[in-house]
């Protein structure tokens, strides 16, 4: 019997098919939300059975590329149906999920590194802010997962930050650069979060040395309260692009964020340095409010919402994009995860 020679050696081609590749553009298509045009980006599969921890563990450069040319990513009709998929999806992009410390508003884990959004009443709105900017250091990232859609209201706006940074009035930028921002916030006063549920901690050295550590000045005060003064970075630079941004939380914590009566409530208890959050100028002065109202305006004119769908996932990157939330009627459930923890050099 004689054998057939092998053709299939060394710079000779083999006949056997190789494995088909697919683009990425074969697999997911990119579009935009009505009268919202690139901002944010909506990613949708266009296989029925695309495993979205596959699929995202194996493009993340594209996935990077995309985020960091919008701001923010929607990711819909993926199949990401409950807290612990949403987990994984999060993964595989990133493995640096973070806790939640320094809190600045009531959360409950629901799955490792996956927490609740701000659990205010229904009727409350959360204006526009990054994450954390109040602290000296904060997530890069950030992902929401829709579990439960409200029925009336309950969106999540957005607004574009390089669109907002260069619409803030110049002598408002030069005032607020010059000057800086400090947050004083007043724990255990009844109406606030506790220092210990802001700190996740009982114990009082903890908080202290976690204050002396991120340049933090802290006053115990009768009746376990806790008194914290830091003064913080009015814009922040890009740590991939080095884009300057604008980037605080003074319109956020300075009491005109509240309602006229809760503060008015407020003002006739506590002083200005008592409220249990405010903001001043880093030297102590008192912000302008028509400043602070100005700098509300352009963000309102930037802002951008959608109504959410089950299984949605918003990707934000939490230097170019703010995000918020509208009041909502009935059942809601909006998880949070944080990634990729930024380090402020201070000041700025």
């Amino acid at each position: 019997m004689t054998r057939k020679p092998d053709i299939t050696g060394p710079g000779i081609p083999s006949r056997r098919r190789a494995p088909m590749k697919l683009s990425t553009t074969s697999l997911v298509k990119v579009g935009s939300l009505p009268g919202a045009e690139g901002f944010p980006l909506v990613v949708e599969p266009t296989l029925e059975d695309l495993d979205p921890v596959d699929w995202a563990a194996t493009h993340r450069e594209w996935i990077d590329a995309k985020l960091q040319e919008s701001g923010a990513l929607l990711f819909r009709g993926f199949r990401v149906p409950d807290a612990f998929a949403f987990r994984a999806f999060v993964g595989a992009l990133s493995s640096e999920l973070l806790d939640y410390v320094e809190r600045a508003a009531p959360r409950t884990q629901v799955a490792p590194n996956v927490y609740t959004s701000t659990e205010f009443a229904a009727d409350q709105s959360i204006p526009l802010h990054h994450e954390m900017s109040y602290s000296h250091n904060w997530p890069s990232r950030l992902w929401f997962f829709c579990d439960v859609p409200s029925p009336v209201g309950g969106a999540t706006p957005l607004a574009p930050e390089r669109l907002v940074t260069a619409r803030i009035p110049e002598d408002i930028r030069r005032r607020f650069l010059e000057k800086k921002v400090m947050y004083v916030r007043n724990y255990g006063e009844g109406v606030d979060l506790s220092w210990q549920e802001a700190f996740q901690t009982q114990d009082r050295a903890e908080v202290e040395r976690y204050c002396q550590s991120c340049g933090m000045t802290c006053e115990w005060r009768d009746g376990d309260r806790l008194r914290t003064r830091a003064v913080r970075q009015v814009m922040a630079t890009h740590p991939r692009t080095g884009e300057a941004l604008w980037f605080n939380h003074a319109p956020i914590f300075h009491e005109t964020n509240l309602s006229p009566s809760v503060r008015e409530a407020l003002r006739a208890q506590f002083r200005p340095d008592e409220m249990p959050r405010n903001a001043f100028y880093g030297d102590g002065s008192p912000l302008e409010p028509e400043l602070l109202e100005r700098i509300r305006g352009v963000y309102a004119d930037a802002t951008v919402r959608f109504p959410w769908q089950k299984g949605d996932v918003l990707m934000v990157d939490n230097f170019l994009a703010v995000h918020g939330r509208d009041p909502f009627e009935g059942e809601r459930s909006i998880l949070v995860a944080m990634a990729e923890l930024y380090v402020s050099p201070g000041p700025a």
